[in-house]
């Protein structure tokens, strides 16, 4: 749920008297690859004789049989809310509680077609939620609260605390035990693992994040090897997928107790990959095509995914020289000001890379438009951008003196200028009116491509000796 949701609930739900109280919400669903989120999207509070307070709270079949149609005719499930003003922590269902849950669940899955969503909010503002699809709930791993900042209540039963203190005491003395044992379960997508891409996936690893994806379609040439710090001569004659040599780099540097790394050779363009990216609780936007951040832009709003966003552009003089350089760095979520409406991301230039007319010089150059060069980054400068992008990482995640992530800034490399851009939301902004609309957001995105970009690494030439010696020198040189 968003951060607008969850004050409103709290409101209603934690009362001055300390009793108990009771509502309805309904809500869309968001549907990964292997993981359904539900998201709050609008509450419903209750009209006079519709819930009872009594030290506990009851709601009337009236109310939910209200809601129920206001659902069903939105296209969107119903939750029933109440709170335990004495509790802290996940709460566990009461007798009474899972009576009441339970009894409506039926009646909600009729008239709906969706599941009961079950919430239950204690006095220290922890949530924890089951879903309803006979008579015993289903309990979910987490309850994520988005804004500014991303806050996580988990199920320590489902999705337990795994920090080794030795290895990471160090990063746990910049924000506590608490925060870092949240920060460490979040699973964190990297989109696009070139040069930001690859040190930002090795700096998450080393921090303790247990399960990191990894998603790109490209492989190593020896162009990548004065931009991708890691890579080798070896990656390059081989062609490796860029996806492999990250996944390769972030286990070696990872401190986590468990650690998974996802690789997705795939485009989050294509349906599996946009399904994929569903699956993470926040990712890193690493691309230089309009296209894939234009998806990313969207799902931040209408999934409650926040997409940290980072790029450069670097100017020459006609000579030759350098004439400067301009990074920027974002995070895409409610309550900020999207990529379109920041700047950072052109509708027109998004239609162009969805054509396949962003490649094409001559078309560009009818246009009247600049063909694309994407030549964009050198190492010396693509470590400002991943610093950026992880700067913005901590500020959602841990809230440096309680201020969450800042609008987007620009630095300019010439005059040192660290610039707050000023950007506003735009009037009439379609990403940001699609806040917590789930399946139903507005995505473009293409066809997978009949010859699979994962399908084109090693050539034949390198036979099963070659595979063989890979295995013998990565692991020779493992952790």
């Amino acid at each position: 749920m968003t951060d607008a949701v969850a004050d409103q609930l709290c409101a209603h739900l934690l009362r001055r008297d300390r009793q108990e109280d009771i509502c309805l919400a309904t809500y869309s669903t968001s549907t990964g690859a292997h993981r359904t989120t539900y998201i709050l999207d609008e509450v419903y509070l209750p009209r006079g004789g519709e819930r009872l307070v009594h030290g506990n709270a009851t709601i009337t079949g009236k109310y939910v049989l209200r809601l129920a149609g206001i659902a069903m005719r939105r296209g969107r499930g119903l939750a029933i809310l109440h709170s335990h003003p004495g509790g802290a922590g996940w709460q566990s269902l009461s007798g009474p509680d899972k009576s009441a849950e339970s009894g409506y669940a039926e009646l909600v899955q009729r008239v709906t077609g969706r599941p009961l969503l079950g919430l239950t909010l204690a006095g220290d503002r922890t949530w924890s939620a089951r879903t309803w699809s006979d008579s015993e709930p289903e309990w979910v791993s987490s309850v994520r609260t988005l804004g500014t900042a991303l806050h996580v209540d988990w199920n320590d039963t489902l999705v337990p605390s795994r920090v080794d203190r030795e290895l990471q005491d160090r990063t746990i003395s910049a924000w506590g035990d608490q925060k870092h044992a949240d920060i460490t379960r979040l699973r964190i997508l990297v989109v696009g693992v070139g040069s930001v891409g690859l040190d930002v996936v090795q700096r998450l690893a080393a921090t303790g994040v247990r399960e990191i994806g990894v998603m790109d379609t490209d492989q190593v040439e020896r162009l990548n090897l004065d931009r991708m710090v890691g890579a080798t001569r070896r990656d390059a004659r081989l062609r490796r997928p860029k996806v492999d040599l990250a996944a390769r780099l972030a286990r070696r540097a990872s401190t986590a107790p468990t650690f998974k790394v996802v690789r997705h050779q795939q485009s989050v363009c294509t349906a599996p990959g946009l399904a994929a990216a569903l699956d993470y609780d926040m990712i890193f936007c690493c691309v230089d095509r309009p296209l894939p951040r234009s998806v990313l832009n969207s799902i931040a709003y209408a999934d409650l995914v926040p997409v940290i966003d980072g790029g450069i552009g670097i100017d020459t003089f006609t000579t030759g020289l350098m004439r400067g350089a301009t990074r920027r760095v974002q995070t895409a979520t409610p309550g900020r000001p999207c990529l379109t409406c920041s700047g950072q991301l052109s509708p027109a230039d998004v239609a162009l890379d969805a054509s396949g007319d962003l490649d094409d010089p001559e078309y560009i150059q009818r246009a009247g438009g600049t063909p694309q060069t994407c030549s964009p980054n050198v190492a010396a400068l693509a470590a400002g951008v991943s610093s950026g992008q992880l700067d913005q990482f901590v500020s959602l995640v841990a809230r440096p003196g309680g201020l969450g992530v800042p609008g987007p800034l620009r630095f300019i490399l010439a005059s040192h200028t660290l610039e707050h851009t000023g950007a506003e939301t735009a009037a009439f902004c379609p990403t940001e009116a699609d806040v917590a609309v789930g399946d139903d957001r507005d995505v473009v995105t293409v066809d997978e491509p009949s010859e699979p970009a994962r399908s084109r690494g090693t050539p034949r030439a390198h036979s099963w000796v070659t595979r063989l010696l890979d295995y013998l020198i990565e692991h020779t040189e493992g952790r």
